[in-house]
């Protein structure tokens, strides 16, 4: 026979949530950035090898992607992070009147950034039919385009539960703060692809 149940310890005083390596959330996103990641590298690698085997690049009479678009592009993405650092902050620190304030305010640069980025297609010069350098550049800017599309729908969604009765709960906040370093990621992963599509043609 069995030995009966007892219990040993109450765990009722522990926390509901935790944030950083604390949440099971943060943990996904860092899987999430990981495989994502290795995407873009595999992208880039693709652009080199496809870059060997093409004598110019871009190929005559093709000229590079104008830059105002891109450039212009990458420094609202960086000023996003200003922000974005504060969200993060204030959500760790499980302040509503703050998260309300600044949601908005980085859902709105997120419809900008998608704007921009329209305008940075039709800037490329090149169509994604016309040869392989149009069909890499094509690929690396709808690939990135993808993750902040997705970033910043998951922004709207957390900004409409935080004027919610949902939102002052310590797992919104959690996923505040992992949106956070998702964006992180998805600016920090488009340096490199500027450099790739803006100015490796240029050099």
């Amino acid at each position: 026979m069995s030995a009966p149940y007892r219990f040993v310890r109450d765990l009722a005083e522990l926390p509901t949530h935790g944030f950083g390596n604390r949440s099971l959330t943060w943990w996904g996103v860092i899987l999430f950035m990981l495989m994502e990641g290795a995407g873009f590298a595999l992208a880039g690698g693709a652009y080199f090898i496809l870059k060997s085997h093409q004598g110019a690049w871009p190929p005559s009479p093709i000229q590079p992607p104008d830059l105002l678009a891109g450039t212009l592009f990458t420094l609202v993405m960086l000023a996003s992070e200003i922000p974005n650092t504060m969200a993060k902050k204030e959500a760790e620190a499980e302040k509503i009147a703050p998260v309300r304030l600044l949601l908005p305010i980085i859902s709105a640069i997120g419809a900008l950034l998608l704007v921009i980025r329209a305008f940075e297609f039709d800037s490329l010069n090149v169509l994604w039919t016309d040869n392989p350098y149009g069909s890499i550049v094509w690929a690396l800017l709808v690939l990135h385009t993808t993750h902040i599309l997705t970033d910043w729908i998951d922004t709207l969604v957390l900004t409409a539960l935080m004027f919610t009765r949902h939102g002052p709960t310590g797992k919104r906040f959690v996923d505040v703060s992992e949106n956070s370093l998702y964006w992180r990621f998805v600016w920090l992963t488009w340096l490199p692809i500027y450099l790739l599509i803006y100015w490796v043609p240029r050099w």
